[in-house]
């Protein structure tokens, strides 16, 4: 339980300060720890969540203003989360990320007229990534409200 008091009080400072709080879904723990720790030291709040399904139970329980995921996972995929992300949540920015698999940059085509706003074919660097972050909230920092 003493996560809660942490995590109330970071989507308040982020709610506060302007910072996002981030969804990353990547199966990956190299990735995922890569990707969390640079957007914490940029000041957003970070959930995390190993594949779509889960993913999707966080964007349901939690304030969410972004999700990062990646496209190839066990359990649900990339593509179907941003599928069903679209239908219940037309408006939130999805960053889509992949690589390492033959098929990765189609996929990331997939993904983009899935709906998703950004694509990140991995490896990247934290400044691609931050970036595509700003890039993907534009709409929310220029005074439209949360989604």
């Amino acid at each position: 339980m003493k996560a809660l008091p942490n995590l109330f009080s970071g989507i308040l400072f982020a709610a506060f300060w302007g910072m996002a709080n981030v969804l990353i879904i990547e199966d990956d723990p190299h990735v995922r720890m890569a990707v969390q720790h640079c957007l914490k030291k940029s000041g957003h709040v970070v959930l995390i969540a190993t594949d779509g399904k889960e993913g999707m139970n966080l964007v349901h329980k939690s304030a969410v203003d972004l999700v990062v995921t990646d496209i190839f996972m066990d359990g649900q995929e990339g593509l179907e989360t941003i599928t069903a992300l679209r239908k219940k949540h037309p408006k939130l920015p999805i960053i889509a990320m992949s690589g390492g698999n033959p098929a990765s940059e189609a996929m990331l085509k997939v993904a983009s007229e899935l709906g998703a706003q950004q694509v990140l074919s991995k490896p990247f660097w934290s400044k691609g990534l931050l970036e595509a972050v700003d890039k993907a909230l534009e709409p929310v920092s220029n005074g439209s409200g949360k989604r």
